[in-house]
């Protein structure tokens, strides 16, 4: 029917202009009339508007009234505000500082390993012996001296009380008791190092030394303690964000290799730029109840640096840009017919974006009815059917 009254109108207009054209463009030519041939196609234009205008309007109510309409099929939301906060995610990697490699404090052959791998152990808890080289034998020997020196003193001291001998006797027993005295202490001190005891409470991780193998002071590793009870998260921040993120901030920790989320918050940050990659160094404490988080996993740390309460927030897949390099969006005008609504381009200013939208900043207003879905295939100002599911 649309088509049909299209085509009557257009056949008129060009019956119209096609005799016109016959009895008096041609005689206005012949008589080279040019004033009169401008005013004729002014006329003829001024004509041709006019039935643009009325064929429109012609369209418009053919559109309204007829129910078999065609037009884009799209979807719509009402824009509201919602809390929003937008973290900041960076490479992280985990520690303990409770992590020791031990090694021995004396020369000699590692005579016994009490524990073994994996085994949980408390502060000071021998953890393997090594060869003392008879030093107890020593120790027993000046023992029984001190012994012997000490009753000595003791006897010069009693008769110098009852004015019996002399000064020089009693202050060379006391001498010689405190030689041996410290001696012992030495000596004990000398043991203590054969003794390689955990220096904190933690697991057993590995330990390297046979019984048997020869052990060199501060260089051959026997084992190792790890403590996984106070684990942490360290990553480089860039330089840029040394004003939002602070010690206090909250952040997300997430392990990939877990498929597990933690919560936490920034617990240090550096007061150091790296002068190598403009960066400063930030800490998060990580709760590990169950024991599966171990040191040296890589994690995804997400650190919060902005918030608003009442942020207007849209789905990324429905932004345009046009050549310029503007943002817009469709907002919906509605139509005197059930679910129609016109297009309406509306630019606008950005912010920060979230893993699926994006903050509106400006040109947007709360409860404003926008374009969702079909976004890509309709141009402004054009009709459209909202379809709802």
């Amino acid at each position: 029917m649309k088509k049909l009254i299209f085509l009557l109108i257009i056949s008129f207009i060009v019956a119209s202009c096609s005799s016109e054209k016959q009895n008096s463009t041609s005689a206005l030519t012949k008589d080279k009339d040019l004033a009169s041939l401008k005013v004729q196609k002014d006329k003829k234009i001024q004509q041709i508007n006019a039935l643009k205008i009325e064929l429109n309007q012609i369209n418009q109510a053919i559109l309204i009234l007829d129910p078999d309409e065609k037009l884009p099929l799209i979807t719509s939301f009402v824009l509201t505000s919602e809390n929003f906060n937008h973290r900041l995610e960076v490479q992280g990697n985990i520690q303990t500082r409770q992590n020791v490699m031990l090694f021995p404090q004396y020369n000699g052959s590692l005579k016994q390993v009490f524990v073994k791998e994996g085994q949980i152990v408390k502060k000071g808890t021998l953890l393997a012996q090594i060869d003392d080289a008879g030093l107890k034998n020593q120790l027993e020997q000046l023992e029984i001296q001190s012994s012997l020196s000490k009753t000595i003193y003791e006897r010069y001291k009693r008769l110098w009380n009852e004015k019996i001998g002399s000064e020089i006797q009693l202050l060379q027993a006391k001498t010689a008791h405190e030689a041996q005295l410290k001696s012992i202490a030495q000596l004990k001190k000398q043991l203590q190092k054969t003794e390689i005891r955990a220096p904190f409470s933690g697991t057993i991780d590995e330990i390297f030394a046979n019984i048997g193998a020869s052990l060199v002071a501060g260089q051959t590793s026997v084992l190792r303690v790890v403590n996984l009870n106070e684990m942490y998260v360290e990553a480089n921040i860039p330089e840029r964000y040394v004003s939002e993120i602070k010690s206090g901030t909250d952040a997300i920790v997430e392990i990939p290799m877990l498929g597990k989320t933690y919560s936490t918050y920034i617990r240090q940050t550096g007061s150091f730029i790296n002068p190598n990659n403009r960066s400063f160094r930030v800490e998060a404490p990580l709760a590990n109840l169950d024991g599966t988080i171990k040191p040296n996993l890589s994690c995804r740390l997400k650190i919060k640096d902005y918030n608003n309460p009442k942020a207007l927030m849209i789905p990324l897949g429905i932004i345009k840009k046009n050549a310029n390099g503007e943002n817009y969006i469709f907002k919906l005008k509605p139509e005197n017919k059930q679910n129609v609504y016109t297009t309406e381009k509306i630019f606008i200013k950005l912010g920060k974006k979230s893993i699926d939208k994006i903050e509106v900043i400006e040109g947007l207003e709360e409860g404003t009815l926008i374009l969702n879905e079909g976004a890509l295939i309709v141009e402004d100002n054009q009709r459209v059917r909202e379809i709802r599911y």
